[in-house]
């Protein structure tokens, strides 16, 4: 049984990145306390800048399960009921798994917060050191072959897909994938790639499920590399939906598909239009997506542009609003919708209360979801 039964699946992506308790962590955050170091060493870049910001909780290690318990409270009494984990494996091992195992799995309240994976495989660069962060310089590609994607899958399978609270649809578990154009990279095509996702599915099969719910991460429209090797034949976005047979689509941030310089209220009447391109274009549910803001000047040393503003906690409860709407007008898909993030700081894009607007984003959460 879980608790708050709601009519509405709000689902806010986590970044596992808030502790020391990764080793690996230490090559970008060497203080021992993961990416809170950037939080906490921010600087105001202009004189209307609002950083540095602080968390109104202090900078607590969100892989103590004691810690989540309050999180989990906090996200279920204010109506966001999932958490996306953002999940990682690079050099054949895990990354940033213990905000997910020691955190939230270990919490003794994790029924009232279902969870699900998102697979972040996206190559890594010095992005999170901030003292290289204007280096491109590559550090781990995501890409897997066949037989290292058999050794992802099986675990997560098994280590993930089995846990009570695990969020799934008409009783498969969700699983989404953030780069389908580096898994066709590695995998060595589309067709390559859609025998690895039906292998999965019957490997969920074997293990009781009815499958698996294949949610694919959206952007703009696009071409993708048909054979992952070359880039001599294309494939349109809506064609490699069909190919690898992705069950539903929504989005992770704003920044992917519309100019985000400017006024919010601006900004999202781009995003609706794009939830109305996306349902005349393609075939399979998408679930709307709300983003709360974007400014990642915390992880660099120099100014960079690109600061959504006017992204008052009012103007998100007019979002959120219009989110509800998409749902309550698709009434033949599940109400889920997309939140960037519970805790996206050094984006500038989260929900955790902050020395800014206190509880203002998770009051809005309440007031249109609760």
């Amino acid at each position: 049984m879980f608790d708050n039964v709601s009519k509405y699946d709000v689902a806010a992506y986590i970044w596992p990145a808030y502790t020391g308790d990764e080793p690996r962590t230490r090559m970008f955050w060497p203080e021992g306390m993961g990416e809170w170091q950037s939080v906490k060493n921010a600087v105001k870049k202009f004189p209307e800048h609002d950083w540095p910001r602080r968390p109104l909780w202090g900078y607590v290690n969100e892989a103590d399960p004691y810690v989540m318990e309050m999180q989990i409270n906090a996200a279920a009494d204010h109506g966001v009921n999932v958490f996306i984990y953002d999940w990682y494996w690079y050099d054949r091992r895990p990354f940033l798994e213990n905000c997910l195992n020691d955190g939230y799995l270990k919490a003794k309240n994790n029924r009232r917060v279902k969870f699900y994976l998102m697979w972040a495989n996206h190559n890594v660069n010095n992005l999170w050191d901030i003292r290289l962060s204007s280096e491109d310089n590559l550090i781990w590609d995501a890409a897997v072959d066949r037989q290292e994607f058999e050794r992802i899958a099986n675990r997560i399978i098994e280590k993930y897909f089995t846990q009570p609270s695990y969020y799934k649809l008409e009783g498969k578990p969700v699983f989404m994938i953030y780069d389908t154009e580096n898994l066709m990279k590695g995998l060595g095509g589309a067709d390559a790639t859609r025998s690895a996702l039906d292998w999965f599915r019957n490997q969920a099969i074997k293990a009781d499920f009815p499958g698996i719910h294949l949610q694919m991460t959206m952007r703009g429209e696009r071409n993708f590399d048909y054979s992952g090797i070359d880039g001599d034949a294309l494939a349109t976005t809506s064609e490699v939906i069909d190919l690898l047979g992705y069950d539903s689509m929504t989005h992770y941030q704003f920044c992917h598909f519309v100019n985000i310089d400017r006024d919010y209220n601006e900004i999202m009447d781009d995003v609706y239009k794009e939830w109305e391109r996306i349902e005349r274009t393609y075939k399979i549910p998408y679930f709307p997506h709300i983003s709360i803001g974007w400014d990642n000047n915390p992880r660099f040393q120099e100014f960079r542009p690109g600061i959504v503003k006017n992204n008052t906690p009012k103007n998100l409860k007019k979002a959120f609003l219009k989110a509800k709407d998409f749902v309550d007008d698709h009434p033949n898909q599940p109400p889920l919708i997309t939140v960037n993030s519970w805790n996206e700081w050094t984006e500038t894009s989260y929900l955790l209360p902050d020395d800014l607007y206190g509880y203002g984003y998770l009051e809005a959460v309440r007031e249109i979801f609760r």
